[in-house]
């Protein structure tokens, strides 16, 4: 059938050259004026039942979630962002957490590694869009759900409308909104166009209680100068908090409903039917006005102590259970189902370093993100940028609405047929959830009437558990596409000619059908493509075997401007980088490990970026470039038969990293509280009567004993008692809470009683552990007899638990609830953390004496300390300290990513609290793991100086302790990165 010219204007027409958020936007939105001198044009965020609405135009948001204070190296944070940007994300969603940034109440830093003004400038300067999500609550898997520890000892039911709660949060609120609202794009001083109220509130959704605080917190963020569209998150797709649920003040049509989203990766991606138009289950229909909003979805799953979520494989096993083709079986049906902003949580997971983390997690919060712990782009990167970059530069899919069902030809394959009102372009999202690859035909809607695809013959194929997408009447510029059976990626068009990117599986037989009334002249200038030339039909079509990169020209015919068709494997795809640049020109690289940034100077474009090994350059522009400078450096090129400019030489990878053994170590015994002798005069005498913890004051105890109530919020904590007449003492029994892995130890006069420690949950027990116990011990006879006797407890607290229910869950008590000697409760005085370091905070330390008196900051005087090699057996109850420095000399060119892993017999029970330069960077637990290494970030790590490494040893006394040797390890090198700033690490001061 002949393409008439009118369905080829179409396709052709005047929107065909647009392209749906090009880089520049998300800058462009902080410039002050016009560039031509006349007034700032308004800046809106709005949105409809298709889309977020930027200044009116069309906006899918394609979110990933970074949390800076899981990166506690500010400049650091510049480097993900960039990653970000670059790997096809539009938009970061961002948490806050009162409890990091608010030591005591009235009390609020935004200063150092608590700077979000600056991260949220970053965000913009990278080109991000921002999604704003400061709480109050936030989950996260953070201690107390991002609540602060002072806020356990207050009255007032959190998370409601109660009085003196919302007092409080008041008060963040205002804090933190004094760095959002400048920040908004609506401002115009920065790029954050969404709010979000609360985080996954699913509690008192009927009652006035849950209505009154949700009013409360709209009005207040509004009077605080959020105007951007606010949303809260639903726990998943229930339809709770929905337009309307409560009081807006008025405002119509500036607040939207948003789900969150974690779906076995097991089974099979979750239909809810097209968003606003119908579904089984209340979400579905529940908004039929707000854009498909998916707030959080799994871009991995956190670990558990133990490592039992992933038998053991931590985050490698992530990873693999949620891996590129889960990201694209999963995150295309969201989008078959109306999704147009979302986010993935998370996409770079970060450090849960200090006391950060809640009792269900270790240290590493990774989570199998695209973007690993120690910043490397993993596998799961390419298919991010192959939808990212198509939802950029195709703004068809924009505005979709669902189209008539159809279906392949085997029953494995299911369709989902999408079409653009304004357009007429068609998407077909083909997702095979079967264990075998799925060959199948399929009839689709063209311009030119229904085709059957391939059009020459044999068959598309769906890989096993995967998804593809296939299109028709799609503009390429002065080109169209009638259909293809490549997954279109990106396309761009300027002066030079017009590039398109299509993608697929390795070996996917792939057609593209372009229109075309006249012959043009087909030139294939790398790898191996078939065309034909239908002149009756007026189409060209190009067939091809997917296998590494295919380049085929397409010269004269309809118009004289070429058109660049490139077609590459997954494999090839990960080394090709879309880029429109601040002057408003489009680049397509070729080669490094990473494309940061690209600026068109005349006839010279200058690139920034990264190689991970000697790597080739390849350009291609849509305008006329003639030289090439890859960060600052120029490239000696030549011209290809593609149409791109190619480095005569490959790029440089990066220096050689040589990493010094740890040596020199010295070793210092702890714990003088257990001694009879130690002063605590000083200490907190456990004198309160009442409490606000949800923990009741178990019968007979005359005193409460939880260390929040005495302003000890993180880290161990000690009690020491004096007992007198102690002729007949038979029995200790000491109750205590503590969260996951929490332990107890004891003494009397200095002599070991024994450890008592909380269980290793299982997978099933994951986030229900048991987080108290009772450690009874019993008396030595030979330290029975006249008083006075003392007895001191050490209690190491792993965190509070989070608010998920509403219920005042993060006010459980902390450390001793209950102690008697045979039956009579004891009379105590604690002593937890000191007062919090300036530049670190409050959940950098906790209480032990090394902690309180400077053992882990560098400089400190351990000259009198005793020399000892690792691996050291120390095999006393307690805590012993380990220090040496090291020095390191990385080439200034190389960004390394550095750690420090522990490997030793996993039946030694002990756990180091590990401290760079007096950073506590995480916990190992020898005997439960999974955890072995800790990523050291750039900025407290000195890559080209002097570090001091202690190391905090707990062990149980009950065999070899340790530690063992630990190792430097390289977990990634790249020549490029960003500038690294020295992250503050105030030495030790007597």
């Amino acid at each position: 059938m002949k393409l008439s010219r009118r369905a080829f204007t179409t396709l052709t027409g005047a929107a065909a050259l647009t392209a749906a958020l090009p880089a520049t936007t998300a800058r462009a939105a902080v410039a002050d004026d016009d560039g031509g001198g006349g007034a700032a044009a308004p800046r809106t965020v709005g949105f409809d039942r298709y889309s977020l609405l930027v200044d009116g135009g069309r906006v899918p948001l394609w979110s990933g979630e970074v949390h800076p204070f899981r990166l506690p190296s500010p400049s650091l944070w510049r480097d993900v962002l960039e990653k970000m940007r670059a790997s096809g994300y539009n938009s970061v969603s961002v948490y806050a957490s009162w409890a990091y940034h608010s030591p005591a109440p009235g009390q609020y830093d935004f200063k150092g590694v608590r700077d979000l003004g600056r991260f949220l400038d970053m965000a913009a300067d990278a080109g991000l869009y921002v999604i704003a999500r400061p709480g109050p609550y936030i989950n996260g898997e953070t201690d107390a759900g991002g609540f602060p520890g002072w806020l356990t000892t207050t009255a007032g039911r959190a998370r409601t409308s109660d009085p003196t709660y919302m007092a409080y949060a008041d008060e963040w609120l205002t804090a933190v909104d004094a760095v959002i609202a400048p920040r908004q794009h609506t401002t115009g001083g920065g790029t954050v166009v969404l709010y979000q109220l609360e985080n996954e509130y699913a509690s008192y959704v009927t009652s006035a209680t849950g209505r009154d605080y949700m009013a409360h917190l709209y009005a207040k963020v509004r009077a605080d100068g959020i105007d951007v569209p606010l949303f809260h998150n639903d726990k998943g797709r229930n339809g709770y908090w929905t337009p309307g649920a409560f009081d807006t003040g008025g405002e119509e049509g500036r607040y939207l409903y948003a789900f969150d989203g974690y779906p076995s990766a097991s089974g099979n991606p979750p239909d809810w039917g097209y968003f606003g138009t119908g579904g089984a289950t209340g979400g579905s229909t529940a908004s039929p006005e707000t854009p498909g909003f998916m707030a959080e979805f799994a871009g991995g799953w956190f670990d558990c102590w133990g490592g039992a979520e992933f038998a053991g494989a931590g985050y490698a096993g992530s990873r693999a259970e949620r891996n590129a083709a889960y990201e694209r079986r999963f995150y295309l049906t969201n989008l078959a189902n109306g999704i147009k902003i979302h986010n993935v949580y998370m996409t770079f997971g970060g450090t849960s370093w200090g006391w950060l983390a809640a009792p269900v997690v270790y240290t590493s919060y990774d989570y199998g993100a695209a973007i690993d712990e120690a910043r490397n782009l993993t596998a799961k990167i390419p298919p991010m940028k192959q939808v990212g970059a198509l939802l950029e530069s195709f703004p068809d899919l924009a505005q979709l609405d669902r189209a008539t069902d159809t279906a392949a030809s085997s029953t494995d394959v299911r369709v989902y047929h999408l079409t653009n009102p304004e357009r007429g372009s068609h998407l077909y999202f083909l997702r095979n959830d079967t264990a075998h690859d799925a060959p199948c035909t399929l009839t689709v809607e063209t311009a030119a009437g229904p085709v059957t695809v391939p059009a020459g013959g044999g068959r598309l194929t769906v890989a096993a558990k995967d998804m593809k997408v296939l299109a028709t009447n799609l503009s390429l510029g002065r080109r169209a596409v009638l259909h293809t059976t490549a997954q279109p990626m990106w396309r761009a068009g300027g002066a030079s000619g017009d590039l398109a990117l299509f993608t697929g599986r390795p070996g996917d037989a792939v057609e593209i059908v372009l229109v075309s009334h006249r012959r043009p002249v087909v030139r294939t200038t790398a790898g191996t493509a078939e065309s034909v030339y239908d002149a009756d039909a007026g189409t060209l079509r190009v067939n091809a075997v997917l296998d590494g990169l295919t380049c085929v020209r397409v010269e004269g015919g309809d118009t004289a401007v070429p058109q660049t068709l490139l077609l590459a494997d997954d494999t090839e795809a990960a080394a090709l980088w879309p880029r429109t640049t601040t002057e408003g020109a489009a680049v397509l690289v070729r080669g490094p490990a990473l494309v940061r940034d690209a600026r068109v100077d005349g006839p010279t474009v200058h690139l920034t970026g990264d190689t991970d090994a000697p790597a080739d350059l390849e350009v291609w522009a849509t305008g006329p470039i003639r030289a090439v400078r890859w960060n600052g450096r120029a490239v000696p090129v030549k011209a290809t038969a593609s149409g791109s400019l190619a480095a005569r030489s490959q790029l440089a990878g990066p220096a050689d990293v040589s990493l010094p053994e740890l040596t020199g170590w010295r070793y210092a015994p702890e714990n003088p509280e257990s001694a009879p002798e130690f002063d605590d005069s000083a200490w907190s005498t456990c004198d309160l009567t009442t409490t606000h913890s949800t923990t009741k004051l178990p019968a007979g105890q005359p005193a409460v004993l939880f260390a929040d109530d005495y302003g000890f919020h993180y880290g161990d904590v000690w009690y020491r008692s004096t007992v007198t007449d102690t002729t007949d003492a038979q029995t200790l029994s000491l109750s205590y809470q503590a969260g996951t892995l929490g332990v107890l130890m004891a003494w009397w006069d200095g002599r070991p009683l024994g450890t008592h420690r909380l269980p290793v949950p299982t997978k099933a027990q994951a986030t229900t552990a048991t987080w108290s116990g009772t450690a009874t011990f019993a008396v030595p006879a030979d330290l029975r007899g006249d008083g006075p006797h003392t007895v001191a407890v050490l209690v190491r607290r792993m965190a509070h638990e989070e608010d998920g229910g509403a219920n005042d869950a993060f006010k459980s008590a902390r450390g001793l609830t209950a102690a008697t000697l045979d039956g009579t409760p004891l009379t105590w005085r604690v002593q937890g953390a000191t007062a919090a370091d300036p530049v670190r905070g409050p959940l950098n330390t906790g209480g032990l004496y090394g902690e309180r008196t400077g053992w882990h900051l560098p400089g400190f005087p351990d000259g009198k300390w005793a020399a000892v090699e690792l691996p050291y057996t120390d095999t006393r109850q307690g805590v012993s300290w380990y220090r040496t420095d090291f020095h390191l000399s990385v080439h200034p060119g190389t960004d390394a990513s550095i750690g420090l892993t522990f490997e030793d017999d996993p039946a030694r029970p002990y756990r180091v609290l590990v401290y760079l330069n007096g950073w506590n960077l995480g916990q190992y637990v020898n005997d439960v793991g999974p955890q072995h290494t800790f990523v050291l970030p750039n900025g407290i790590l000195d890559t080209r100086g002097r570090n001091t490494l202690a190391l905090a040893v707990l062990s149980d006394g009950t065999g070899p302790a340790g530690p063992p040797q630990p190792a430097l390890t390289l977990l990634g090198a790249a020549a490029g990165g960003v500038p690294v700033e020295k992250v503050g690490s105030p030495a030790y001061r007597p």
